[in-house]
């Protein structure tokens, strides 16, 4: 099982997003703890992964050796990969 570590960024992303889009986005993010390789998908040409809930996308990077998903950010799928 791999745990879950937020950066202030994608902590403050969420703070700002309603309650219904909060709660979507913490549910997929829990499940994909007991196999994140499964849920994420790897971005080309770069280190991190997305998790795509609705019209919002995920950015983590997976540490397998330390069984910890750092997730980068959190925003809709128009901004996301500009800001990260």
């Amino acid at each position: 099982m791999f745990s879950l570590e937020f950066s202030d960024d994608a902590l403050l992303q969420l703070k700002k997003m309603d309650n219904s889009s909060v709660k979507r986005i913490t549910s997929a993010l829990s499940k994909s703890c007991g196999n994140p390789f499964h849920f994420f998908e790897r971005l080309v040409g770069r280190d991190e992964s997305k998790l795509r809930v609705g019209d919002y996308r995920i950015l983590v990077r997976t540490i397998p050796e330390e069984k910890k998903i750092f997730v980068i950010g959190i925003g809709h799928r128009k901004n996301i990969y500009k800001r990260a």
